[in-house]
């Protein structure tokens, strides 16, 4: 009695129906003498005969109550009572059957309904429909097309229901041929031919069959009018609102809303001032129009002024503030705002994210009573973008264990995570997940896979991943273009660059900025130079700076310093910083001091912090031997508080990121590192090594010079890598800082004692070294 007791206090309290979940396979035969009911009944033996020799006897009215019992249970997501109800009826009709397909459909449970639909002994039209619904819902338009062929008859409904599978996943054609064959049609048939074309983007379509039939309903009107919008053709919409022989609400605000999003708010405004009802939504409309085009003032006003506000009233407002990065108010507002949804938490979220506050964008993500997919992919691009690499993969992986849904908003986020880190492995795993969920051949995801491994030093799978984009847009062009670039293969850049054009895809800026990269990094003099002068009239593009130092440093890097500087005289507008440091880093390439002193002291005018650049000169000194001012250059950067940025370079093994700093005596396998260092010293001057000592800037003896050459961070990371990664495999390092000559010399060497093909990432560009020599071809 006391456990009956107990388990009646447990059942009072909800815990039955929580906790005690047992889970067996559900019976749905029918008329199955052995199993009546597979579900366990609380009734005494008593009780129960009562009840089963009143079913016996039952009415049709009663079997009606039964039938409206199921439909209940299942509305209330009861299956299983539903099914107890289901298999104690006496005698059942295809209505009983419909229930309970219709209820396992609405609770997800398709396989359920499958198996009941398959065993029905008898079925009616409804039974067909409901059933071709299911296949429909669950996207499997080859069942369900299959389905439809099957049916004895069919009616309005189910042509409908087939037509809209087609129309909700894409295949508008398909849905038109479908409709074409229909012996009869209704206002469903019409509206939803319609409406694939408008979500298809297929207006003109839409606007044909549109024409070809006069008593469309509102909601028609409203469809057309929408698709206009959708497409910026304003004057499109206004003709067919001007046009509607009756206007509801919806009319109105669509209209509002395209021309509030287009900018244009004075229209917005008339219109607004003219419906004859202004709902929350109207009003929200031009409320979202201020705030998209920066007119928070005008904003915040019709905030005020609203008579009603909904969830997406206070998150416009709030996201008006937040691009504005007043987040003293977007606090205020937030804390006043009577019901906080999911977006609203997001939007504050994102707003501290942006702004570079990460760790009150963290304090808010971890107040969140919910979160959603998009909340993630915040708080993963706040890490990533304010230089929190590794925080931020770690969210991601947090993130799968939590169980939310990957989106391709977070898969981009932690696929440009890995690109920046270079942590080519979970790169690589990504794209596993990626394949599986479906989105790696869509541009947004395919070109984050795209960027991931260009920057990890993997051109070849870059170009895979490139190839199996099936629609490039001009981002997969410019970024395999850039990739190519980078990686030193000005050749294939340009190739890619021909490829685009002959598919039809227009240059932009960015396409010639990479255009004039490629023949700047491979010495394309004349290519390059013919590229900038025809991109105008060929492209209709307007050089800019980066075109202009691009051209510069193509000039500069091939000796014509003359002919470079000639340029900068012609430029259109002042030279920045950034140009005038690529004359200076062709003035060091070829020992112009003067120049290179020029352009220098113009740079720190400038940019008095830039530290690259007093590195730039003092080694520009040090190679001519003028110590004296290497050491003057080394006081002004002090009393400037300049600091040089200090260089380390870092190589991922087995999914682990190990880094160096120069002389490193942190990591655990330095004694090995610096005996194998030591023993490839011997090979390489052995081979024809000299060290490039004019590099160091300190005038010390060669023999030191040497040892401080010997120690830099990415031989560190190189000997690391040939004695950790197994032969066979590339070794790639990555450094912060451009690679120095005398590292370059020397890894050519390595490459050919060790027999391994390495590849460097510095802050410029990617070296591939392999049997002693380098992508680059030393013109760098």
């Amino acid at each position: 009695m006391r456990g009956r007791y107990r388990f009646r206090q447990l059942h009072s309290r909800g815990f039955c129906s929580r906790s005690l979940k047992i889970q067996k396979p559900i019976d749905i035969s029918f008329g199955n003498p052995n199993n009546p009911n597979p579900t366990p009944s609380k009734k005494t033996p008593t009780q129960k005969w009562r009840y089963m020799n009143r079913l016996s006897n039952a009415s049709d009215s009663e079997i009606v109550k039964l039938n409206m019992e199921i439909t209940t249970q299942m509305r209330n997501g009861r299956c299983e009572a539903a099914l107890r109800v289901f298999n104690t009826m006496p005698r059942r009709s295809s209505v009983s059957s419909n229930a309970m397909i219709s209820g396992y459909l609405a609770n997800g449970k398709f396989d359920n309904a499958k198996d009941l639909f398959e065993k029905m002994p008898e079925r009616d039209l409804v039974s067909w429909n409901v059933m071709l619904s299911g296949y429909v819902r669950n996207r499997d338009l080859g069942a369900a097309r299959a389905l439809f062929e099957r049916m004895p008859e069919r009616d309005v409904v189910s042509w409908n229901a087939i037509l809209s599978g087609y129309a909700q996943n894409g295949y508008v054609d398909e849905a038109r041929k479908v409709f074409e064959k229909m012996p009869h049609k209704n206002e469903i048939s019409w509206n939803g031919l319609l409406a694939a074309y408008v979500q298809n983007g297929r207006i003109e379509n839409a606007r044909h069959l549109f024409e070809s039939k006069e008593d469309w309903q509102a909601v028609s009107w409203n469809c057309l009018m929408g698709g206009f919008v959708k497409q910026k053709r304003l004057v499109d919409a206004r003709h067919l609102f001007d046009r509607m022989p009756a206007r509801d609400e919806v009319s109105w605000n669509t209209m509002i809303t395209g021309y509030a999003q287009n900018g244009r708010m004075s229209e917005a405004r008339r219109l607004f001032e003219e419906s004859p009802i202004r709902d929350v939504f109207a009003w929200t409309a031009m409320l979202s129009g201020y705030v998209q085009n920066g007119m928070l003032d005008e904003a915040r006003r019709i905030f005020d002024e609203m008579p009603e506000k909904n969830s997406v009233s206070w998150n416009a407002m709030i996201a008006g503030y937040v691009q504005c990065k007043k987040m003293d108010v977007v606090m205020t507002l937030f804390e006043a705002m009577p019901s906080k949804n999911v977006s609203s938490w997001n939007t504050i979220l994102t707003g501290y994210a942006q702004s570079g506050d990460i760790d009150g964008a963290r304090k808010i993500f971890d107040s969140m009573p919910r979160r959603d997919s998009i909340s993630w992919a915040a708080i993963i691009a706040g890490y990533a973008q304010n230089g929190f690499s590794e925080e931020a993969l770690r969210l991601f992986v947090e993130m799968k264990r939590d169980g939310e849904r990957l989106t391709r908003s977070s898969f981009s986020c932690a696929l440009s995570t890995c690109a920046e880190v270079a942590a080519l492995e979970l790169g690589k795993q990504l794209h596993g997940r990626l394949a599986k969920a479906g989105f790696e051949s869509g541009c947004y995801v395919g070109n984050a896979l795209l960027v991931m491994y260009c920057k990890c030093g993997c051109i070849e799978e870059a170009y895979d991943v490139f190839q199996e984009i099936s629609e490039k847009d001009v981002v997969s062009w410019n970024t395999m273009i850039y990739g190519y670039a980078r990686h030193g293969f000005g050749s294939k850049a340009l190739r890619i660059f021909e490829s685009m054009k002959a598919v039809g895809i227009k240059p932009d800026e960015v396409t010639m900025v990479g255009v004039l990269s490629a023949c700047s990094h491979t010495g394309l003099v004349d290519r390059g130079r013919g590229y900038f002068y025809s991109m105008n009239q060929e492209y209709g593009i307007t050089a800019n700076s980066k075109h202009y130092t691009c051209l510069i440093d193509l000039l500069g890097r091939a000796g014509r310093l003359e002919e470079a500087q000639n340029l900068m005289k012609t430029m259109p507008f002042e030279p920045d910083a950034a140009t005038w440091g690529a004359l200076l880093g062709a003035s060091r390439i070829h020992g112009n001091t003067e120049l290179g002193e020029k352009a220098a002291k113009i740079i720190f005018e400038m940019e008095p912090e830039n530290a690259g650049m007093y590195v730039l000169l003092s080694n520009l000194y040090a190679s001519s031997g003028r110590w004296g001012d290497v050491g003057k250059m080394r006081l002004k950067m002090r009393d400037k508080g300049v600091r040089k940025v200090p260089g380390y370079s870092w190589i991922e093994v087995q999914n682990k990121i190990h880094t160096f700093s120069v002389g490193d005596a942190i990591h655990p396998e330095k004694n090995n590192i610096y005996a194998f260092l030591e023993e490839l010293d011997l090979k390489m001057k052995r081979e024809g090594y000299v060290s490039s000592t004019t590099l160091v800037l300190h005038d010390v003896e060669e023999e030191e010079k040497e040892h401080m050459l010997k120690h830099h961070s990415e031989k560190l990371a190189v000997a690391f890598g040939i004695l950790s990664i197994p032969a066979g495999r590339p070794i790639r390092v990555m450094k912060n800082l451009r690679v120095c000559e005398d590292c370059h010399s020397a890894i050519k060497y390595i490459s050919k004692i060790v027999g391994r093909t390495i590849i460097l990432r510095d802050s410029n560009r990617f070296h591939h070294f392999s049997e002693g020599s380098c992508s680059c071809g030393d013109y760098w």
